[in-house]
């Protein structure tokens, strides 16, 4: 399916059209209202002569020309018949409204949508819907968006997709927003998210692509998706709604009960370096101020200026809340400054530089210059709120101190930080988009969208393995627990340094193995029915000669008896103990779509009752084992805390690649794994796996 003559079509006709409110009315008037061209653009409607002044068809066949789109505005039962009559005409796109197919939730509505998929892909036609609101292209003046909104110019550089039509509305209706493109995708079974994800990362007219989504069809085209955006540096911007659903239903193990569908997504994301946005404010504040600068600032380093102590005590703790680095001004920054402001003014970064130069426009842009020739400075905000009504003309002073800036050569980016939210007066803040300053929303938006700025500035994807393991085949066949020594066994068979030990099965096998191993010994049930051995008495830990070993076994073997006695018995395992170290647990999860991701955090109450784990997608290299560590809060634990030596987080990173290693070659079979504790000892002393958990898909 060719995308350029959905969303690029040279002629289009609309069916059903109308000069009723409606999808046939309202997508007619959008055209006439929106289009420059209007020729090649034709209205069919079987029982009209005309339609809004304008000749109108009794079919398509009465077109004389080739018809690249046709937009239906009829209902479901006419959908399929209206195809096969479009690709006549040369058609290869086409939007369809009707609802009652998959979105239903019942056999009718999906065997229709089925049959509406195969049509299309049978005629290869690339069909934007069913269930949807049409799409706009600014670029080319394309237009079949079926809802009234508010006439004005939309044109910009932000491609926006939607899994809600109402979302759509509800963005092309602020006044801020400037579009490339504005898809609603509606049900998107047939032409996909990620199908009009890769159209935009490969359109030169987006800049930064805007998207709400509530799930993906296809794991691996999504993420080459993002990886070709990643490597353009192209923004992608993600609203997902549910985060709030639950994972790890079904899970055997530790990992698999932390890692929950939504921190896959998350994980993706920080992977590709797409930024994820809480509501669609925030989304909207971001793209806005990505798509706005004309240029991003090389650094996350800003400067704030003010107009009063309130602003910039303001601008230092939201700053502070949302890790915005603001660095000390250089001497002879603070020198020139001294001489320009009031003598009760001391200069800093945030600037309190008081009204003084706001009188003058000149010395406004000198006091700007000298902030933004600060060679720690990459970007300077201005503190001013814009209503409205503007009554305070040191707005247009500000303002044209800024624009003499700008032609001036400077290159530094700019930003306006209002301090209260409202309806910003329409002339002031064209000016300002139009010099490539963008007018941020109130501080908790704004500080949240440089949040955002700020760590894709710094994301490199150079230091990203950008690739998923996706499965080949979909999860959901039945789930096979590993007892530890089979578990450990499958490690080691693909290069994980682990200790297998040795399995024991009656007392005289205890006396006769005792002397291969080191006392003190830990021993523990082995079973493939038992995950969890601690739960049954099934372990019993620093065993010191022969007479504590039969006594050991003994008693485990009561224990299990006594508390699983369905459970089938593989023996009892003896193993050295491991001296003590700093405990970790890492782990696999398999997501339902992303396929394996890894697991690691802190044991014990660190990454139980505080949550405080790192998740990723596999594969992943060093660089990535290492950011996952950083991410925790407890990794000073690991870099040595109130006099504790550091631990050995290099063989932490290499033991996270391995298992990475491992997951992505058996990503087909892998359900979860557990290594829990792993024992992490002092800097250059390795690690120790103490237990092992492997599950997989039969």
């Amino acid at each position: 399916m060719d995308l350029n003559k959905l969303l690029k079509a040279r002629s289009l006709a609309v069916i059903g059209a109308s000069e009723k409110s409606g999808f046939g009315g309202d997508t007619c008037r959008n055209i006439l209202e929106y289009r420059k061209d209007l020729n090649r653009v034709y209205f069919v409607n079987p029982g009209r002569d005309t339609v809004l002044g304008r000749k109108c068809y009794k079919s398509l066949s009465e077109i004389e020309d080739e018809i690249e789109l046709v937009i239906i505005c009829t209902s479901q039962a006419t959908v399929c018949g209206l195809l096969r009559e479009a690709k006549t005409k040369g058609c290869g796109g086409a939007v369809v409204f009707a609802s009652g197919y998959s979105e239903t939730g019942d056999e009718k509505g999906k065997a229709a949508e089925d049959e509406l998929k195969a049509l299309a892909e049978e005629l290869d036609i690339a069909v934007l819907g069913p269930n949807c609101g049409g799409f706009n292209n600014y670029v080319d003046d394309v237009i079949s968006f079926a809802f009234p909104v508010e006439k004005r110019d939309r044109r910009g550089s932000i491609g926006f997709i939607s899994q809600s039509g109402q979302f759509c509305i509800n963005l092309m209706d602020s006044s801020e927003m400037r579009f490339s493109y504005a898809i609603s995708i509606g049900n998107g079974k047939i032409v996909t998210l990620e199908d009009y994800l890769d159209f935009l990362v490969e359109d030169e007219s987006t800049g930064v692509i805007a998207i709400y989504m509530e799930g993906v069809q296809d794991a691996g085209h999504f993420a080459d998706c993002l990886k070709k955006a990643a490597e353009k540096r192209k923004p992608v911007i993600i609203q997902k709604g549910g985060r709030s659903e639950k994972g790890g239903k079904i899970a055997a193990s530790h990992t698999g009960a932390l890692a929950g569908s939504d921190r896959a997504y998350d994980a993706v994301f920080d992977k590709f370096g797409v930024i994820r946005a809480d509501d669609m404010q925030e989304l909207m504040s971001t793209a806005l101020l990505l798509s706005t600068l004309k240029k991003l600032p090389a650094r996350a380093s800003f400067a704030s200026m003010n107009i009063s102590g309130g602003e910039t005590g303001i601008c230092a703790d939201m700053g502070s809340a949302f890790g915005i680095h603001y660095p000390d001004f250089e001497e002879e920054t603070l020198t020139k400054l001294r001489a320009m402001l009031p003598s009760f003014c001391t200069p800093g970064n945030p600037l309190d530089m008081t009204a003084a130069l706001c009188y003058d426009s000149d010395l406004y842009a000198e006091g700007l210059k000298v902030v933004m020739d600060d060679p720690n400075v990459e970007m300077v905000l201005i503190g001013i709120t814009i209503q409205l009504v503007v009554s305070d003309p040191t707005i247009y002073n500000i303002y044209n101190g800024v624009k003499k800036v700008v032609e001036q050569g400077y290159k530094k980016p700019i930003a306006i930080l209002p301090f209260i939210e409202g309806t910003r007066n329409w002339d002031v803040a064209e000016k300002f988009r139009e010099i490539g300053v963008p007018i941020l929303p109130s501080p908790k938006y704004a500080f949240s969208a440089l949040s955002h700025l700020s760590k894709y500035i710094a994301y490199d994807h150079t230091r990203r393995e950008l690739s998923l393991a996706v499965p080949h085949k979909k999860a959901g066949g039945r789930r096979k627990a590993l007892s530890e020594v089979k578990s450990k066994r499958m490690l080691q068979e693909n290069g994980i340094a682990v200790e297998l030990g040795i399995v024991v099965n009656d007392r005289e096998d205890v006396l006769a193995r005792a002397e291969n191993v080191k006392f003190p010994i830990v021993m523990k049930i082995e079973s493939d029915d038992i995950l969890h051995k601690s739960d049954v008495g099934g372990v019993i830990l620093n065993i010191k000669n022969e007479k504590e070993a039969l006594s050991a076994y003994d008693t485990i073997m009561e224990n299990v008896k006594n508390r699983a006695p369905k459970a089938r018995i593989n023996g009892v395992l003896m193993q050295n103990m491991m001296s003590q170290g700093t405990e970790l647990i890492l782990g696999i999860k398999r997501d339902a779509q992303f396929g394996p991701m890894l697991l690691a955090g802190l044991g014990g109450v660190f990454v139980e009752v505080f949550g405080d784990s790192s998740l990723y997608p596999i594969p992943l290299n060093k660089e990535e084992a290492l950011h996952m560590l950083e991410a925790l809060k407890s990794y000073k634990m690991l870099k040595g805390y109130r006099g504790t030596k550091a631990r050995d987080v290099s063989a932490v990173v290499d033991m996270m690649v391995s298992i990475s290693d491992f997951a992505a070659a058996h990503k087909d079979q892998i359900c979860e794994l557990d290594i829990n504790p792993l024992f992490v000892y002092e800097e250059g002393q390795g690690v120790g796996v103490a237990d092992a958990l492997v599950v997989l898909e039969e």
